[in-house]
């Protein structure tokens, strides 16, 4: 049997990419399990609180709980004078602390990873956590990284006094489709409504995947008029869009629910108040934007 000699390969520009990487830290214990949060920014904060980066809904978490600084590439962890302190591998954090790779950094309830700029295992990290907020089948955000970007986004919006709408979407008959095309034409439509759905939303808008055949839209900065404006686009452009599986030729339709926010809603009460105006949207005849509650 002929021998196979191991081949050589230079310094790539995969490598380069991978030192280019920076450093990072990964919620593995407690709240928002696998979220990865870049340290590309000179501070990072967490606490309980809407205007902290990482916002960490636990009892056992200060309202501004802990930060953390970067000088150069070391990154430094420093207590807020949190009610049940900050803790690198069960060591009380006082005054500045360095971080290394590998540490652990326990903020009350939760327990986070921290991972060095350029190592590889920052990689798999990216990875673990891009699994856990994208649609398999759409490539889009799912409804977990939804529910994220919608607190935040209410958060915001009441801070600074901000319109927000929420648009939720729904394929007219997709049991139709189904039942008489089969499930792979279903999931052709699904994926050509997610791709026109990304090719509208703006850099600071969302699209995900909500469940089934729903899909949710957020749409930050953006007026009644304008956000109606946006679904009719959104409903036109899937109406008048063949759908192609292999030889066949789908069309379909979609029903829209269009709500804006209110002073004292939560991320269950938007979503709610703008499924029922889907809802409304459907039993009116479908293919079709409702944005008053009383239609």
């Amino acid at each position: 049997m002929a021998s196979k000699d191991t081949t050589t390969s230079d310094f790539s520009a995969e490598d380069s990419a991978v030192l280019r990487i920076p450093a990072c830290i990964v919620q593995i214990y407690g709240g928002d399990i696998g979220k990865r949060v870049a340290f590309d920014t000179d501070e990072i904060t967490i606490g309980r609180d809407d205007d902290n980066t990482i916002v960490v809904d636990l009892s056992t978490v200060s309202r501004h709980h802990a930060r953390l600084v970067q000088h150069a590439r070391t990154c430094h962890v420093e207590d807020l004078g949190s009610t049940n302190g900050s803790f690198i591998n069960g060591d009380r954090v006082t005054g500045l602390r360095e971080l290394r790779s590998g540490d652990l950094l326990k903020v009350g309830g939760a327990v986070f990873k921290f991972i060095e700029g350029g190592n590889i295992e920052a990689l798999y990290y990216e990875e673990i956590y891009r699994l856990t907020i994208i649609d398999g089948l759409t490539q889009i955000p799912n409804k977990r990284y939804l529910l994220d970007f919608l607190d935040r986004e209410l958060a915001r919006s009441r801070r600074h006094q901000r319109p927000l709408h929420l648009a939720m979407l729904d394929v007219d008959h997709f049991k139709r489709v189904n039942d008489e095309m089969g499930h792979v034409a279903g999931d052709t439509v699904l994926r050509g409504i997610a791709q026109i759905l990304q090719s509208e939303v703006r850099r600071d808008e969302l699209a995900a995947r909500f469940g089934g055949e729903e899909f949710t839209i957020v749409l930050p900065e953006t007026e009644l008029t304008g956000a109606i404006a946006f679904c009719e686009r959104i409903r036109e452009s899937v109406a008048s869009h063949p759908f192609r599986e292999n030889a066949r030729e789908i069309n379909v339709t979609v029903s829209i629910g269009l709500a804006g926010v209110e002073p004292d809603f939560d991320g269950d009460q938007f979503i709610a108040a703008a499924d029922r105006r889907l809802y409304s949207a459907k039993a009116s005849g479908r293919n079709r934007v409702v944005y008053d509650e009383s239609e």
